[in-house]
């Protein structure tokens, strides 16, 4: 069940930021069971002091799940930085406001966990403990790494001074079934690997699914217990073993045979699942995951398969 959906059962009441002047971007959540009722939609802007102090008036618990996350960056500060970092603190300053706030749960990132110069092998296990290095993140160019790790560092520090109850969430790429109507950057990933492309990406990275991604953020507010950061990682995969899993699954389809350069693949490593574990989490496997997208783009007619079937012949 995702976030929203959980949320409109009855007893519970959703009110959400978006922009209520697009249509395109709400329509799918106000078709969903319960949204006429209980889902009330109000025009915030990240960027903009104040702008959700109307939507978490008289709230129990905040969620804060957006943040732009995008790979064609032509101004890293303006698209991905100030939108994570600004409206993180926005966001946050307004259940400072607000005493009926008692927990927020704040959407982070494996990113803001990993991306430290540290060696990642087999035989490393990346925990809660670990925390990405800006330094090596503006080094490296790695500009939305660099984002979510400002924001959610600077959450920690502002959540301490306020003394506001905080929960962050830190999953890898989730992939899954797409409740809006448009492609994501997780999604095109395994789009990218089915559309006919002759080769795959020398990249690594964790995989973990939308459900179990949703489920989490529910229960790390619903468990009195749960505090501090939670990684969700199903599992560390090379994009090799990607198009493994779906030449078994779709024989049909032609997928690439080849990587995208000569260099050694890049190295998979292990990221702890226990305190997952804690919050009732028992994670849906990545060939499930990896079917369920596939799916997902051919019912929202992202994909139909028509490429890859035309390669073949």
């Amino acid at each position: 069940m995702n976030l929203t959906g959980y949320f409109l059962l009855p007893n519970n009441v959703m009110f959400g930021s978006k922009w209520k002047s697009d249509p395109k971007k709400t329509e799918h959540l106000l078709a969903l069971d319960g949204a006429k009722e209980r889902l009330h939609l109000f025009k915030a802007n990240l960027l903009e002091d104040g702008s959700f102090d109307s939507v978490v008036v008289g709230c129990v618990g905040v969620f804060h799940t957006a943040s732009p996350f995008y790979h064609d960056v032509k101004d890293p500060q303006v698209e991905l930085i100030d939108p994570a970092l600004k409206g993180t603190l926005n966001v946050l300053g307004s259940c400072a406001k607000t005493p009926s706030v008692k927990r927020v749960v704040l959407t982070s990132s494996i990113v803001a966990v990993a991306f430290n110069g540290r060696p990642r092998t087999p035989e490393v296990v990346v925990d809660e403990s670990w925390f990405s290095d800006p330094e090596f993140c503006k080094q490296n160019k790695l500009w939305y790494v660099l984002s979510k790790t400002l924001a959610e560092d600077a959450a920690w520090k502002f959540v301490k001074e306020k003394g506001i109850d905080m929960v962050t969430i830190n999953p890898a790429m989730v992939i899954g079934p797409l409740l809006q109507p448009t492609l994501n950057t997780s999604a095109a990933a395994i789009l990218n690997l089915i559309n006919g492309s002759q080769t795959f990406p020398n990249s690594t990275f964790g995989w973990v699914n939308v459900k179990d991604v949703a489920n989490a953020h529910i229960q790390a507010f619903e468990i009195p217990s749960a505090n501090g950061r939670y990684c969700l990682v199903e599992e560390v995969a090379h994009s090799s073993e990607i198009v493994k899993i779906l030449r078994d699954l779709f024989p049909h389809f032609q997928l690439p045979q080849k990587c995208a350069d000569d260099k050694p693949f890049m190295s998979i490593y292990q990221v702890s699942k226990e305190r997952a574990k804690r919050l009732g989490i028992d994670f849906i496997p990545l060939k499930e995951s990896v079917k369920e997208t596939v799916e997902s783009l051919k019912e929202k007619k992202l994909f139909n398969g028509h490429a890859s079937r035309l390669a073949r012949i």
